[in-house]
């Protein structure tokens, strides 16, 4: 009996050791992204909650997306890298474990844009709702092929995307948080946004024209109209709140 209590212990030592080294095994990921979006937060919180070790640099992910060779037209709100690929925009969990696994001849993966529905844009705050989207694994030529496709759900999809006049646009109420002139972007701490579907949040976007960030500082409570346009939420206009 004590000989079957030590053999059980032993097998217990081992497979903890085993899911140790595991664990250990995954590389670390950093990610760079604006300090004050809320949507980065929330994906960086599910990457360590699935046991990813997370190094934030909160200074912005334009110029290390530019540095690591991911061409702009994937970009979305951070920029991450792990075991030697990039991982731009809301990847889930598992498929940067699925290229860590397969590691494919590629740059990474990539989501562009900011889907509703895909990992950090999910929840009840967004009304549940799921947009079509793709996952992409990015050649080193720049070329693209789908890693991963999620469906959207019945309700979801945008009820607006076709980048009209700004003019047709509702407008939306926001405080200024930070202004990155540099980048063509605006991070805003926003209300509901009605033609996007998108509920009060903290968000970054890009703008339509960067003389519209001249007009505006930290802090300032503005009126502002946003579409998405080519995959990424803009801003079309914007204006101190009267």
């Amino acid at each position: 009996m004590q000989r079957r209590h030590l053999l059980h212990a032993a097998l217990g030592l081992s497979l903890a050791s085993t899911g140790v080294r595991a664990q250990a095994a995954l590389p670390p990921l950093q990610v760079w992204k604006d300090p004050n979006c809320g949507c980065c937060n929330d994906w960086v919180a599910l990457l360590r909650a699935d046991g990813f070790q997370v190094q934030v640099f909160d200074s912005g992910n334009t110029a290390v997306r530019q540095r690591l060779g991911l061409p702009a037209k994937y970009g979305s709100c951070h920029t991450a890298l792990v075991g030697g690929y990039v991982v731009e925009g809301h990847v889930a969990a598992g498929e940067i474990r699925r290229l860590l696994a397969e590691k494919p001849v590629a740059i990474g993966l990539a989501v562009p844009g900011m889907p509703v529905g895909s990992p950090g844009m999910d929840g009840p705050v967004y009304g549940n709702r799921r947009d079509t989207y793709d996952v992409l694994l990015v050649q080193r030529d720049g070329s693209s092929r789908v890693f991963q496709h999620h469906a959207g759900s019945a309700t979801g999809g945008m009820k607006r995307t076709s980048g009209d006049a700004a003019g047709a646009l509702p407008s939306a109420q926001a405080e200024v948080r930070k202004v990155d002139a540099r980048a063509g972007k605006i991070t805003l701490r926003h209300g509901e946004i009605p033609n996007l579907d998108m509920p009060p949040m903290t968000m970054v976007f890009q703008v339509s024209d960067p003389a519209l960030l001249s007009r505006v500082k930290p802090g300032d409570k503005v009126r502002f109209t946003a579409d998405k346009i080519k995959g990424a939420y803009t801003v079309m206009s914007i204006a101190p709140a009267p």
